[in-house]
């Protein structure tokens, strides 16, 4: 190889003495990140056409699939999945993911982990809470193991949804109390930890819960919608008023408006 036949270049700003064999070892890792960044910036080009045109976007990713191995095989059936969520087609882009995720290697567990996610998420969106529930369990443990706390507190909301939809309160709420632990900032996690406190008629867990939601991201028109549910079962219906009143002041044409206004005719009937 040239570097090892000619040594290093002094005009090269390499360091004077440094073995050939090193400078070698440098070169082939500077290959080996740019190489990396051409494969990412495919990933990233494939999930832009996805969001233009999925089906585009599938028979690329296929394409690229049919030859890729490696860490480009786990990108492309990455791209793979997210086409196939574009087309609601959840069930197919669950299956892509989580053979993504097996494609992925050891030395990569977060981008492991992010993928067992999107595939446990997935899975619920397409009605399979107990099969989401065995893939978020995979992404949780890889989260851990790469100390992906962000991504361990999405893992654990998601857990929560697909336990409430199997009617498993207690576990739901042990997966939020864990959601808050490892993502003390989310907002969606205080959230959906007020709403399943007011389901379970412990109000005063609710507005803890929903005053933190409201700190941390206080236009939140979803956050809002809920504080206004419990002050009303508190009995505070000033303050519900007050809170459904901002959403229609904020978001005209939206859902959020809408339930916001049927709340408040409803309060000025009783």
């Amino acid at each position: 190889m040239i570097l090892l036949q000619v040594g290093p270049n002094p005009n090269t700003g390499a360091v004077p003495g440094l073995p050939p064999e090193i400078l070698d070892w440098r070169e082939m890792e500077r290959q080996k990140e740019n190489a990396s960044v051409t494969v990412a910036s495919r990933l990233e080009n494939c999930l832009g056409r996805a969001e233009e045109d999925a089906t585009a976007a599938l028979l690329e990713a296929e394409d690229w699939l049919s030859r890729a191995s490696g860490i480009e095989r786990a990108q492309a059936l990455h791209c793979k999945g997210y086409s196939e969520a574009q087309l609601t087609r959840w069930r197919d882009a669950a299956t892509s993911f989580s053979a993504a995720r097996e494609a992925v290697s050891d030395g990569d567990i977060q981008y492991r982990a992010r993928l067992g996610a999107i595939a446990g998420s997935s899975l619920i969106t397409a009605g399979d809470n107990s099969g989401a529930l065995a893939l978020l369990d995979l992404a949780a443990a890889d989260a851990a193991i790469a100390d992906f706390v962000a991504l361990g507190g999405e893992v654990q909301i998601d857990r929560a949804r697909a336990l409430l939809a199997m009617e498993n309160s207690d576990g739901a709420a042990a997966a939020l109390a864990n959601a808050r632990k490892l993502s003390p900032a989310s907002a969606r996690a205080w959230l959906l930890s007020a709403t399943l406190a007011r389901r379970s008629d412990d109000l005063q867990s609710a507005a803890t819960f929903v005053t933190q939601a409201s700190k941390i991201d206080p236009s939140n028109s979803e956050i809002l919608l809920e504080a206004g549910l419990i002050a009303v079962l508190a009995g505070e219906d000033a303050v519900a008023r007050d809170k459904w009143e901002q959403i229609v002041a904020m978001i005209p044409e939206s859902p959020q408006h809408a339930t916001a206004q049927a709340y408040l005719r409803q309060l000025e009937k009783e």
